[in-house]
C-alpha cells in the first residue's frame, strides 16, 4: 500500500503544485508524520522535492519533473465506470481506487486538456 500512497503522492505534486502537508495528509488519509516520511522516501529516491516551511509553506516538486508512471490498474480502469458516482463508488468499497485512477489520468492528460478535464469535473 505505501508504493500506491507514494505514488499518489507524487502525482498529487505534479498535478496541483504546491500542497502542505496537511493537504496531503487529508487527500491520501494518513497522518501528516506518514506524508513526511513519504517526503523523506521520494526525496531519497531521488525525486526533486522542494519544502517551504511556515504559514505559506508546502511541498512542490521542481523544475517541472514529471513522472511517466501512470499506468491504471484493471480495478482503477473499472472504478472509471463511477467516476461520476463517488459517493457509490465509496459505499463500494472503491472510493480510493476512483481516487488514484483520477489521478492518473489526469497526470496522463497534457496540460491543455487537464484544463477542460478540471472544468469538467467541477462542473458534474
Amino acid at each position: 500500500m505505501r508504493a500506491s500512497r507514494l505514488l499518489s503522492l507524487l502525482l498529487l505534486l505534479q498535478n496541483r503544485g504546491r500542497m502542505t502537508a496537511q493537504q496531503l495528509a487529508s487527500e491520501l488519509e494518513v497522518s501528516v508524520r506518514t506524508i513526511y516520511r513519504d517526503v523523506e522516501a521520494l526525496s531519497a529516491a531521488g525525486i526533486p522535492l522542494y519544502g517551504d516551511a511556515g504559514h505559506a509553506g508546502g511541498y512542490q516538486l521542481l523544475g517541472g519533473y514529471r513522472t511517466r508512471l501512470t499506468g491504471l490498474t484493471v480495478a482503477e480502469a473499472e472504478a472509471l465506470f463511477l467516476s461520476g458516482l463517488p459517493g457509490p463508488a465509496a459505499e463500494l468499497g472503491l472510493g480510493s481506487v476512483l481516487a488514484a485512477a483520477t489521478l492518473k489520468l489526469q497526470a496522463a492528460l497534457p496540460a491543455p486538456l487537464r484544463g477542460n478535464a478540471d472544468r469538467l469535473v467541477e462542473r458534474f
